[in-house]
């Protein structure tokens, strides 16, 4: 995508965010009953504890009886129920509209849409469009094109094509845009992830601890992986299917000082990590991980909260999914997120390990001085992840 389809993307989504902001200008949506509103705001009614869409078919009360609101979870909690006509609760409205755009997306990934042309492809504003794909799908239609690159480029690449014809396959412009993102969806370059980690050299060790085994990695640039698991062998196993052609040495003198912060930090007399990472993800991937690192130490939050931090309330299975798929434990604390009553949800490295986890922060949370450095946001981290070029 050009510089001039991301601008005017840009200045589209925050068109979106600009309308019915006040009260008289939400009003006037309801009593156009504006179907472009539907997901900005909502409207309840005193004299019936309903609230509802903007696009409502229902009459329409007066306007002395109307209470507005963000979102359907603040009105329940205002005590409105949801209006049986419009079902504000629901998304079938906006799962259709969402799922031709994603059709129309699909159809030929290869092809750059913008934001204007896919929007009158489905037949809705381009700000409607924008603001409705982020709630359902967590992602922008940008960003949904930019993974579906991703995936055409690691599909070729797997196939066995050359980096060139991978390129042109996907749907790149020219090599140099390809390389300024592609390494954000690989994880590494495209030519190593083409060999498969063929001419990388990846240092691990593994030890005993607490949740059983520990396996730690790291290329030249930092730790690359950080995994548990009952059996050291079968860690070693995975690793070598990530890294298929790498060069693989267990290196334990070298990953010594990483894993005794491991076990310092599961003895509870260390609440943070100096550890140099070497990881990539997309952008929205990146700012959950980040907001992860700023959960403290012995605390949680809920998925639907870090969805929140990161400018995305709608997007929690995203949330959930940049969680099961981090690959540092520990490293990005994703044990710390729950579900919103409280209850443990899934763990890439199992349940019992994550309550033993969150149990171990609430025992130790007060032990460490309060000399000890809050390293967490300004931590030595270094990740190969480029957000500028990210999807």
């Amino acid at each position: 995508m050009n510089r001039t389809d991301t601008t005017e993307i840009s200045n589209e989504a925050a068109a979106s965010t600009s309308r019915w902001t006040t009260d008289a200008e939400r009003w006037e949506a309801v009593t156009h009953r504006d179907p472009q509103a539907d997901g900005a705001f909502f409207f309840a009614v005193k004299t019936t504890g309903v609230f509802c869409r903007p696009s409502c078919a229902s009459r329409q009360p007066r306007r002395e009886n109307v209470a507005f609101f963000t979102d359907a979870n603040a009105a329940r909690a205002a005590g409105y129920r949801d209006c049986k006509r419009c079902q504000p609760g629901g998304l079938p409205r906006e799962l259709e509209i969402v799922n031709r755009a994603c059709a129309a997306l699909d159809a030929d990934p290869q092809q750059r849409l913008t934001l204007a042309q896919l929007s009158d492809a489905v037949h809705v504003s381009p700000f409607h469009l924008q603001r409705l794909f982020k709630r359902v799908v967590g992602v922008s239609p940008r960003q949904y094109q930019a993974a579906q690159r991703g995936a055409a480029l690691r599909d070729a690449l797997q196939s066995g094509s050359d980096v060139t014809r991978a390129t042109l396959d996907a749907g790149f412009g020219s090599p140099s845009r390809m390389y300024d993102s592609a390494s954000a969806e690989l994880g590494m370059a495209p030519s190593a992830f083409r060999r498969k980690g063929a001419g990388l050299t990846v240092r691990y060790a593994s030890a005993p601890t607490s949740l059983g085994f520990v396996l730690i990695a790291a290329t030249d640039k930092g730790i690359c992986k950080i995994g548990f698991g009952d059996d050291a062998a079968m860690l070693v196993d995975d690793l070598r299917g990530e890294f298929a052609n790498a060069e693989l040495v267990e290196d334990a003198t070298r990953l010594a000082p990483f894993i005794a912060q491991i076990d310092a930090y599961l003895r509870g007399s260390r609440q943070d990590f100096d550890l140099p990472l070497d990881i990539a993800a997309t952008a929205f991937r990146q700012r959950v991980w980040d907001a992860l690192r700023r959960i403290p130490y012995g605390e949680t939050r809920s998925y639907s909260q870090i969805a929140e931090a990161v400018g995305s309330p709608r997007a929690v299975r995203a949330v959930a999914s940049a969680c099961a798929t981090n690959p540092v434990a520990l490293a990005i604390p994703c044990h710390r997120v729950v579900q919103k009553g409280g209850a443990l949800a899934g763990y890439r490295w199992g349940l019992p390990r994550k309550a033993a986890l969150l149990d171990n922060e609430a025992q130790h949370a007060g032990d460490v001085s309060r000399d000890e450095p809050k390293r967490r946001e300004h931590a030595a981290i270094t990740t190969t992840t480029n957000l500028d070029h990210a999807a």
